[in-house]
Formats: structure tokens, sequence, C-alpha cells
């Protein structure tokens, strides 16, 4: 049972994701806010796996919350679901924490699908959102002396994950097992003193990492 929390500041959006959501088997909603300020003292109760966010939030924005939040609670996974799609609000919502992006025009069976694949580890995006984040990513340049000792397959491997890929798919395109990728992955966020891949993101674009 995937353990799914709900901030969407829209009553009629939100109480469709509840619906969905709670009707499809295997998925459970913990909490449903109208914004970061409701959710604050209730959603811990639930604990979720996986928080759908929305961005554009009054008050505090969403953004912000999946900062504070993700300070509080580091092994939440949180899933942004946003009209935004412009490079300025992926890149704050992935630096801040975010592990997967879609755009609300996404189908409920994806959206599904999508929840179960960041709570496995995956990051999933939508394809215009994952298009920009290549391209914000090709077009960063790692100034010197700043690669902290990666290998040439470690980068690799950090290019796949910035591309949406997670440990398993990672795996079948390297033509190798998923130990052996999740072994080099800890010497990868051992290196860049991340304890998670959306740290690890979120440091290659700020950071510039090839």
């Amino acid at each position: 049972m995937i353990r799914v929390a709900i901030v969407e500041d829209n009553r009629q959006i939100r109480e469709g994701l509840r619906f969905l959501i709670d009707t499809t088997t295997g998925y459970r909603v913990t909490g449903a806010f109208g914004s970061i300020e409701e959710a604050r003292p209730a959603i811990a109760a639930g604990d979720p796996q996986v928080v759908l966010m929305d961005i554009g939030l009054p008050g505090m924005s969403g953004v912000d919350g999946i900062r504070l939040l993700k300070t509080a609670h580091p092994h939440w996974h949180f899933l942004v679901l946003s009209v935004y799609d412009d490079d300025h609000r992926v890149f704050d919502a992935i630096c801040a924490g975010a592990c997967g992006y879609l755009l609300k025009k996404t189908p409920p069976a994806r959206l599904l699908d999508s929840i179960r694949e960041i709570a496995e580890g995956g990051a999933p995006m939508s394809p215009e959102i994952a298009r920009r984040v290549v391209e914000l990513f090709r077009q960063v340049r790692p100034p010197p002396q700043a690669d902290y000792g990666l290998t040439p397959h470690e980068s690799r491997l950090l290019r796949m994950l910035v591309e949406g890929h997670n440990y398993k798919t990672a795996a079948a395109e390297l033509g190798v097992s998923v130990n052996t990728v999740s072994f080099h992955m800890r010497r990868v966020y051992d290196k860049l003193q991340v304890h998670s891949k959306s740290e690890a993101v979120a440091k290659v674009l700020r950071d510039h990492l090839a």
C-alpha cells in the first residue's frame, strides 16, 4: 500500500486526486491539504511515502514547502504536479528536493504509475519537463576542480539520473545488475556528500557537474 499525501489549493482538483488514489488498489491517501500552512501540523501523522505537491500555492510556495518538509522528513518522496513548465520553477523544485515533476494534464493512469515509480526510487517526469531538464544539463559545464573526483562511469550514472532513470532502468541500459549500479551510486553519494538521488541531482544542477 503506497501512502500518498496531497497538497493542492484547487478543491476540485484536490478531491479528484483523492478519489482517484483512494479508489485504486494499492494506494491510500493519508491527507489532502489546500496549503503548506494547512499541511504542516497534520501531514506527518500519516507518514506518506509520496507527497503530491502543487507549487503555485497561496501563502508559502510549493517549492519552499518541499524544502521545509524534506528537511524534516528526508525519507519522503516529493512529486510535483503543476501547470508550470518553465525552467526556473522546474530547476527550483528539483533543487528543493522534488524527485519528479508532472504537468497537470498527465493522464490518471500515468499519474498512478508515476506515484508508484517514485515510491520505488524512480524520477518520473512529463516528457516536456524531461526535455527541459536534459537541455539544462547539456548547457552546464563543470568548473575546474568541481568534479568531486567522479570517474567517467560515475558521471555517466549521474547524467542518467538527471534524465529520469532509476537504478533498474540505468542497469538495463548499461547492461549491469541493479546491485552494481547501487554500489557505484553509494560511492557517488559519498563523494558528493549527499544522501539521496534527489540531493545528487540537485547538486549536479547547482554545481554544473558533468
